[in-house]
């Protein structure tokens, strides 16, 4: 997406309604670690919200990620999701039973941090795979 797709009128929307996008990935990931879903939505809505900027505004884009940085942010989630599953094998328990990491507090509440780390790993590894992908499918090269 080389050239500039969208009008004015298109890149208003987009500069007015992106910021409510990115608000609401944030809510889907800090909510999700309490409710099913999380991690995937919310690296789904921020991946929508930067490629719709992309395509609305094309070269002209001002912020964004290229692929450079969408594949180190899918490899940090890795690193992050398999980090937290392995730190637990430390500790004596399971892979991914975050419950035995000694952070201090009473099991639930480690539980809801490990958790909210494993859907941070996923948010980051969904959003720069889906930015990877459409970049590839684009043909837009750095």
């Amino acid at each position: 997406m080389r050239e500039r797709y969208g009008t004015t009128i298109l890149d208003t929307a987009i500069r007015l309604l992106v910021p409510f996008y990115l608000l609401y990935a944030v809510y889907v990931l800090v909510h999700g670690h309490y409710s099913p879903g999380g991690g995937f939505q919310a690296g789904v809505t921020l991946a929508a919200s930067i490629l719709l900027v992309n395509m609305v505004q094309g070269d002209e884009v001002t912020w964004g990620v290229n692929k450079q940085t969408a594949v180190i942010l899918a490899s940090i989630g890795t690193f992050i999701y398999a980090g937290i599953g392995i730190l637990a094998l430390f500790w004596g328990g399971n892979f991914l039973d975050y419950g035995v990491l000694p952070l201090g507090e009473i099991e639930p509440k480690v539980r809801a941090l490990g958790t909210l780390g494993i859907e941070t790993g996923v948010t980051l590894g969904v959003m720069g795979t889906f930015i990877v992908i459409f970049n590839l499918l684009t043909g837009r090269e750095e």
